[in-house]
């Protein structure tokens, strides 16, 4: 039995906790979640009670439908992804690895509900929350660049920052944060990984993306794992290694 009172959150003892999560509901616009994620994961950082909620979150997650259980889901892989742990506290993976496993189960069965093959959106989010809980470091959070279409990075060697652009305004790399009205800025076209060359996570992620009906994505997927050219030095850099750097721990 878990003593709330000896925890804590973002503002103070996690005595509230275990009422918020008994009131909430599967729709995400419940005031609860907003409530939780404020308390548990607040602006990525996460306390005591944020570990000691993730077995709740699976009970959560395991009471609703495949379709429903997204938000337990979505903020269970956010506190387990976090590195800000003002707490001193241990890794997620190693104090509750119980919890974290029936988590993923939970999310690999979303993952499989029919209706996300229309759903980019909640795709993307749900894998990047499946690699967060197996423990993928960056990619968790940043795969979400693909629902965004873009990722801003320095130079490696002059640290411009450099919009990669990959979708609906094109494939190219521009230091103009106004791109997506067509200005007359300086676009430098993005070079894509070819798919067989993809090893590891890339190949694993395009194969995956793929066969779950998603060919946009993958093939969006090619970019982030190609290459761009700097828009000012025209110095080309992996944009996933620029990633990594800019993100990783």
């Amino acid at each position: 039995m878990t003593d709330w009172s000896t925890l804590h959150h973002a503002y103070g003892t996690a005595q509230d906790i275990p009422g918020l999560l008994a009131d909430i509901s599967p729709d995400p616009q419940d005031p609860g979640w907003e409530a939780l994620w404020s308390r548990l994961c607040h602006q990525g950082t996460v306390y005591s009670a944020s570990y000691a909620a993730l077995p709740a979150l699976a009970d959560t997650a395991r009471r609703w439908s495949a379709a429903e259980r997204r938000s337990p889901l979505y903020l269970a892989g956010a506190i387990v992804a976090s590195i800000d742990r003002p707490d001193g506290g241990d890794d997620p993976h190693l104090s509750h690895p119980a919890a974290i496993a029936e988590l993923r189960e939970l999310t690999e069965e979303a993952l499989r509900e029919p209706g996300l093959t229309e759903d980019a959106l909640n795709y993307v989010q749900l894998l990047g929350t499946l690699l967060s809980l197996e423990g993928v470091q960056v990619w968790g959070e940043q795969i979400d660049g693909l629902n965004g279409e873009e990722y801003e990075l320095p130079c490696p060697a002059c640290e411009t920052e450099n919009f990669i652009v990959f979708g609906e305004h094109g494939y190219f790399s521009t230091t103009d944060s106004m791109y997506m009205r067509h200005t007359p800025a300086r676009h430098l076209p993005l070079r894509p990984q070819d798919p067989s060359a993809m090893r590891g996570l890339a190949g694993s992620l395009h194969t995956r993306m793929a066969a779950d009906g998603h060919p946009d994505l993958a093939q969006k997927l090619t970019y982030v794992f190609g290459s761009a050219q700097c828009a000012d030095c025209e110095l080309p850099f992996g944009v996933a290694e620029a990633v990594v750097a800019r993100w990783g721990a």
